[in-house]
């Protein structure tokens, strides 16, 4: 029999309306759990066991009583330290904020504690959700980047302390490190998730994901955060997708792939470019290999330009002018933000705007995506936390993105495999998601 702190949320969730165990019992489980392993990980930023207990006992009251639950209804999540939370601090992976208290939760935690989470605590980011690295360790070999920025999330999802976690990504933040510490995690569609009460550093491009143990986990999760918030101007009053329900239907048609060439292609290990080799010959009936147009490559740059442009804006105003306890990489970076230009941030743009369109026509050939999460295993250093070009794209155009735990490096360590669907087609994505690892599994 499994220890609790290895349920699936999904199973967790189960457990806990059946009756078979306790929403304390739970937590409790996932607290020893953390005691036993962070020591030489390092994914929590704030962790009190009596207030993670208390809201679990409450969760249970509920239940006990008769009162309405939620499909999360006592499962322990993690929070990435940019999400404001008004009973824990919420730093930034930063000393400067490192004693700074919200006094009320982002969007994000709101609607998780309505579905009946527990927030079971804050988990390490990097600075500022930026490229300076923390204390996290990979969790399956120590001196190891975990990836960033949200390293602890990825981190924690990994070594079975919490069930689920909630990250963010404005570049290769949840992909990047999904992939790192082998687990599943999502980004969905760019406006799907309210960014209220999160730190901000682009509005064009920061965006809410999430780090579970399977792609139904997953799903369960972003479908109690999604939403129309009209404190978030990137969200709409429409109808949203059912991730959960698209992961449970059918594929109508055996769904089609696209393996593309890329211009960067060349930055993938020789382990991983074999083991994408291989996934392309395993799916060649469902796929065509496409070439991504040579110009696309000159959007890693455009990337860089309004994510740096966005930063300087977003981070000038809230630094001490003396830049004290900032580090050297963002003290850079605020710099080159501040030094471009309105004609070449406006030329990125309208390449964001053409690009979109283009991928817009893509979709009506292809189901997903199959593309690198990575250049391959986690970098041996904890000097940096890897290369994010093979999610910049998908970042900077808004598609729902999931990282599929599919291989394994050279000396073991994972590598996930990355499917991109069309804009708002989530529920799309899980079905193919879905299918995709039931055909692997049959191989």
């Amino acid at each position: 029999m499994s220890e609790l702190f290895e349920l699936s949320a999904t199973e967790a969730a189960r457990g806990i309306q059946e009756g078979r165990f306790s929403s304390v019992e739970l937590v409790d489980a996932c607290l020893q759990r953390i005691s036993d392993t962070d020591s030489a990980i390092g994914a929590w930023a704030f962790l009190d066991p009596d207030l993670a207990r208390s809201q679990a006992k409450a969760m249970d009251e509920l239940r006990q009583h008769g009162k309405p639950t939620g499909p999360l209804h006592g499962v322990p999540v993690g929070i990435k330290d940019i999400f404001d939370t008004a009973d824990m601090p919420t730093a930034y992976g930063s000393p400067i904020f490192e004693k700074r208290q919200p006094t009320e939760d982002s969007t994000v935690v709101s609607r998780l504690r309505e579905a009946g989470a527990v927030i079971l605590g804050k988990t390490v980011t990097t600075e500022f959700a930026f490229l300076a690295p923390a204390r996290t360790q990979n969790p399956h070999r120590s001196g190891h980047s975990p990836g960033g920025s949200s390293s602890g999330s990825a981190a924690a999802v990994a070594a079975q302390q919490v069930p689920l976690a909630v990250g963010s990504q404005s570049n290769g933040s949840v992909i990047r490190p999904a992939s790192f510490c082998g687990v599943y995690g999502l980004k969905p569609s760019y406006g799907l998730v309210s960014r209220r009460g999160v730190l901000h550093t682009s509005d064009g491009l920061d965006q809410v994901g999430v780090f579970a143990r399977s792609v139904e986990d997953a799903a369960l999760i972003v479908d109690q955060v999604t939403g129309f918030d009209i404190d978030d101007s990137a969200t709409r009053a429409v109808p949203k997708p059912r991730l959960v329900s698209g992961f449970q239907e059918e594929v109508p048609v055996e769904p089609r792939f696209a393996f593309l060439n890329a211009a960067y292609d060349d930055r993938l290990s020789e382990d991983a470019r074999e083991g994408f080799q291989e996934l392309r010959e395993v799916l060649g009936n469902f796929g065509d290999v496409v070439d991504l147009p040579e110009s696309y490559i000159h959007l890693l740059g455009h990337h860089k330009v309004l994510y740096e442009s966005d930063i300087a804006k977003a981070l000038g105003d809230t630094l001490p002018p003396s830049l004290e306890g900032v580090s050297a990489q963002m003290r850079e970076t605020l710099t080159r933000g501040s030094s471009y230009g309105a004609e070449a941030y406006q030329e990125a743009l309208e390449a964001q705007k053409m690009s979109r369109l283009f991928f817009e026509d893509f979709f009506n050939d292809y189901d997903a995506i199959v593309a690198p999460c990575v250049p391959g295993e986690a970098p041996s250093t904890l000097e940096s936390t890897g290369d994010p070009t093979f999610c910049t794209l998908w970042t900077l155009l808004g598609l729902p993105c999931l990282a599929l735990p599919l291989m394994q490096g050279a000396s073991g360590l994972p590598i996930g495999v990355q499917l991109i669907a069309g804009w708002e087609e989530d529920g799309r994505l899980m079905r193919t998601a879905r299918w995709l690892e039931h055909t692997l599994r049959d191989e």
